[in-house]
């Protein structure tokens, strides 16, 4: 009983065991599968892996083709550009760099020739020494001869030839009196004309161009809805604190102001900006915006003042007359704003004034101040010529500034020599190219009356008004119009212009006279 328990006991461990081991080699192969399995996957993970990678590899290459490309396209382009550029500048130093050789050489030529004027005359001068010295012993021996002839004395016969030659002397005298006038006028002329054009060549100023309208642009157009508010009250109230109107239509971003006075224009446009940026738009908001922005501005019309003054190197000027200067700024004459027209007549006497020997700061004083009456704080009928002389005198200004600034449009009379100078600078600012704006159809009239004065002539055959109308260039027809006829035609085409038009400056009249022979080669 005992060795079959122990034969079953034994029989189940071996089974025990057999079935270990065959759990064993199951797990084995099972795991050995899994492994084969995890390879498989791993190494097709690994494969998709490297067709991802090679396909980034390759867009990131051609990406970077493309930038390198583009930045190729652009480094080419800026060269081209910077080659361009450096071929305009070194065209300029050759150009720069020819007309100083040609200006040097004909400072040579110029100075041998009057180094040479200068030796003649030295020749000339010893000559007429050695010519005088000889005349006089000459003299005295003609004097003694005579003497002994005429038994007189030289004192009694000075007398005799002063008595007889008065009368003719004279004569004599009031022709060289004249001629000497007349050569006066004459170089007085010339060297006046001297002065303005060196005044004219220093001072180089930009054109000036003033509208009555003013742009303000919009970030989007639903501000316009909100600028206008509920039934209109916002925009009313705008133009009543203002006194500016408010056009808003279908311009895309942007409304316009409208107004004759710059200053209320620049109020309202700082005032719309200050909203638009604050978002709160309403009656009460705007009156408070536009109070604060007037004082600004009046704040900066006083800052302007003083810079203006400061610049032109005006000293102890009244405040209220410097608040009148920078309130120029704002206003403009014939669309060339008033500021820059009194600061380049300033610096136009000031350098004419030095030119004729007279005092600089008094003229740029008077230049500065000569339109000051344009700017009153209320309209008056008075000429602002005159109103600028009452205010001048009112604040303590010198008695040659008063009348040059009263009689600069011949209001009075004037009374120094700083007067005519600042009329004639007035005249030089307003009257250069592109100063004061004119209406196109009335300029376009112009250049076709003057066109249509030379068709009236005989033998023309072609004009054309160019230059902004101060050249006439004629084309005249050879067989009809001989060389001495063509320069009577420029003569009498600059006299009919003079007579019968009214033009700004001066008109140059070209008349071109030329013989073609045409003949083709077969």
């Amino acid at each position: 009983m005992e060795f079959n328990e122990i034969y079953l006991l034994a029989t189940g461990i071996i089974g025990l065991v057999v079935g270990l081991l065959i759990a064993q080699v199951l797990l084995r192969r099972k795991a050995k599968r899994h492994i084969e399995e995890a390879k498989s996957a791993a190494e097709k993970i690994i494969y998709q892996a490297k067709e991802k990678g090679d396909r980034i590899k390759k867009d990131r290459i051609y990406q970077a083709k493309e930038k390198f490309l583009d930045l190729k396209a652009e480094h080419e382009k800026k060269t081209r550009e910077r080659d361009v550029k450096n071929q305009e500048a070194q065209k300029r130093v050759r150009d720069k760099e020819s007309q100083v050789s040609q200006e040097l050489s004909r400072q040579k030529k110029l100075n041998s020739k009057l180094e040479d004027q200068r030796n003649h005359y030295e020749d000339r001068v010893r000559s007429l020494e050695k010519k005088q010295s000889s005349l006089d012993k000459l003299h005295k021996q003609k004097v003694i001869a005579l003497e002994e002839i005429a038994s007189l004395s030289a004192e009694d016969a000075k007398q005799e030839l002063v008595l007889s030659l008065r009368e003719e002397a004279k004569t004599e005298a009031m022709a060289l009196t004249q001629r000497l006038i007349e050569e006066a006028k004459l170089s007085a002329t010339q060297e006046a004309k001297k002065i303005v054009i060196n005044t004219i060549q220093r001072v180089g100023t930009e054109e000036a161009v003033e509208n009555c309208v003013s742009v303000f642009n919009l970030d989007s157009d639903e501000v316009k809805g909100r600028i206008i508010g509920r039934e209109g009250r916002n925009i009313r109230a705008l133009e009543a604190a203002t006194g500016v109107e408010i056009i808003v239509d279908d311009t895309p971003e942007a409304i316009i102001l409208s107004c004759f006075d710059s200053v209320r224009r620049e109020v309202a446009r700082l005032s719309l900006h200050r909203l638009v940026s604050d978002g709160r738009i309403h009656p009460a908001r705007i009156e408070e915006v536009v109070k604060k922005t007037t004082r600004q501005i009046e704040n900066e019309i006083v800052e302007v003042g003083k810079r203006t003054v400061i610049d032109l190197g005006i000293h102890g000027l009244h405040p209220e007359l410097v608040k009148s200067v920078g309130r120029m700024k704002y206003r403009s004459s014939y669309g060339q704003n008033l500021l820059q027209h009194s600061r380049e007549v300033a610096k136009l006497c000031g350098i004419m004034a030095a030119e004729v020997g007279l005092s600089s700061k008094l003229a740029k004083r008077a230049g500065l101040l000569h339109d000051i009456g344009k700017v009153p704080d209320q309209e008056t009928e008075t000429p602002h010529a005159i109103l600028g002389m009452q205010w001048a005198e009112k604040y303590g200004e010198k008695e040659d500034v008063c009348n040059a600034i009263g009689a600069h449009h011949d209001e009075i009379e004037m009374k120094s020599l700083i007067a005519p100078i600042v009329q004639v600078c007035d005249a030089i600012s307003g009257a250069r190219p592109g100063a004061r704006r004119q209406v196109l159809e009335s300029y376009m009239k112009r250049l076709k009356e003057m066109e249509n004065i030379a068709y009236g002539f005989k033998g023309v055959t072609n004009a054309y008004a160019i230059q902004a109308g101060r050249e006439l260039r004629v084309m005249v027809e050879s067989e009809k119009v001989s060389d001495d006829q063509a320069a009577q035609l420029s003569f009498e085409l600059s006299q009919k212009i003079q007579t019968d038009m009214t033009y700004p400056g001066q008109v140059k009249v070209t008349v071109i006279r030329e013989t073609r022979v045409v003949n083709v080669a077969k």
